[in-house]
């Protein structure tokens, strides 16, 4: 398009030096440049914005106290050695008492009834009412939608979930629909990427709903080892349902960037998290003991992608003197670590566990009220896997700290082992109304709250 332009510019200029034939000649050029432009202009991808999105807030009788937890892992599966282990762990995991299991966990011997049935039961439970609060809020209706992109690791039933909810709210028969499974706990943000380029080559003014969740009956682990039974203990009830768009009407963030990370080729990285049988046959999920060391390598590759689309120029001469330094041979040099606080004012950093947290901490030279929002999401909700930084972004909203024009910068990890960025910046702050309706509705003058030391 700017080539163009300078074209018709340059032609403009010489036309004084043209003969009057030439003239002729001119004028029936000039439409096909404006013509050219145009073209230029339209294949432009267009923006994509968030209309709204909401939670799954819990209900009372999935709520998961720490003495009901630990009162239904003392069965003769688990030996001594594995309940003193949950019991240290639950203590200093940063989990408060009002997080949710399945009613499933509820049983005195749990994994009797983590039942095909009871994983559609969850599943359906947190989908739908994260879907229908985002409903009620938005002048878009289910009918409405064009494109359906759903993410669930573990539970991949047949008919699939897009096939459930379309199902359930009677959707448009010529609706896009993706299922993503097995994407581990980043998928939030994958189904996020791949919505927005959907929406991009759609007609303008499509509709996008994401949902993103995870169903934990099927994570139910009857084994005693140790890096297995970390999921159990961490994982809880969760989901989000995020509307995007193309059209900027009624729009509450601008979607800014996406960077997307993947390591898999990099075996450590591919075995970090890893669905596995143990010894006995007991199949669950398997956290490496390499995980932090992992994530920390991935986001410094995610990093060094996203820093050119974010950071001030400054900050960006730093970073990219930094990685040519390294790279000199004998060079000692140590990267230097870029200051994303001036590039964002709020971070949402995936609630996959407390050591996650305070490592991205760390790395990113962050304040404690900058990790608030992950702490306080990981207290109240536990780690609801791909949905965690929505809760995350309704917790600064609840709080009242998001400003017109404030950028925030979501972080999801995941299997794979994945590191995935998404940049939002704020157009309309929630309204109060929006704000007392959310997740945190009943809980947001409790917080912040102080938590246990780690071991």
């Amino acid at each position: 398009m700017v080539a163009a332009i300078a074209v018709v510019v340059s032609l403009v200029r010489v036309v004084g030096a043209l003969r009057p034939a030439h003239h002729l000649l001119l004028a029936g050029f000039l439409p096909i440049a404006v013509l050219i432009i145009c073209w230029s202009w339209r294949r432009k991808p267009p923006e994509v914005y968030l209309v709204d999105y909401d939670c799954f807030s819990g209900t009372e009788k999935c709520r998961a106290p720490s003495a009901s937890f630990m009162e239904h892992i003392r069965t003769p599966i688990l030996n001594k050695q594995s309940i003193s282990f949950l019991t240290r762990l639950l203590q200093h995991s940063g989990l408060g008492e009002e997080t949710y299991l399945p009613l499933a966990y509820k049983y005195l011997e749990p994994h009797k009834y983590c039942t095909l049935e009871a994983s559609r039961e969850e599943a359906e439970l947190v989908i739908f009412s994260a879907i229908e609060n985002v409903f009620a809020r938005s002048s878009i209706i289910p009918q409405g939608v064009d494109i359906l992109v759903v993410n669930c690791s573990i539970f991949s039933p047949t008919p699939s979930l897009p096939d459930i909810i379309i199902n359930k709210y009677n959707m448009n028969s010529k609706i896009k629909s993706v299922n993503l499974s097995g994407m581990g706990c980043s998928a939030g943000m994958i189904a996020v990427d791949l919505a927005r380029s959907l929406l991009q080559v759609a007609p303008r003014g499509g509709q996008a709903l994401v949902v993103s969740t995870e169903t934990i009956t099927p994570y139910h682990y009857v084994g005693n080892e140790r890096d297995m039974l970390l999921p159990y203990c961490l994982f809880r009830m969760g989901a989000a349902a995020v509307l995007l768009s193309t059209s900027p009407s009624s729009a509450r963030f601008r979607l800014r960037s996406i960077v997307r990370t993947l390591t898999a080729a990099e075996e450590s990285s591919y075995q970090c998290i890893y669905q596995k049988e143990d010894g006995k046959g007991h199949e669950g999920i398997s956290l490496s003991m390499d995980l932090v060391q992992v994530a920390g390598h991935t986001l410094k590759a995610n990093i060094s992608a996203l820093a050119p689309c974010v950071l001030p120029i400054s900050e960006q001469l730093l970073f990219a003197l930094s990685l040519f330094l390294e790279k000199l041979p004998g060079g000692k040099f140590k990267m230097y670590s870029p200051d994303f606080r001036t590039a964002f004012k709020h971070f949402c950093i995936h609630a996959g566990g407390r050591a996650v947290i305070d490592a991205v901490q760390r790395s990113l030279s962050l304040f404690d009220a900058h990790v608030e929002p992950s702490r306080m999401t990981l207290h109240r909700f536990g780690n609801t896997s791909s949905s965690s930084t929505w809760y995350e972004l309704a917790y600064i909203e609840a709080k009242g700290r998001m400003c017109v024009g404030d950028r925030v910068w979501m972080i999801g990890f995941g299997s794979g082992f994945k590191c995935n960025s998404v940049v939002l910046e704020c157009i309309a702050p929630a309204a109060c109304n929006v704000v007392h309706g959310g997740p945190w509705a009943n809980c947001i003058q409790r917080y912040p709250v102080n938590i246990m030391p780690r071991l």
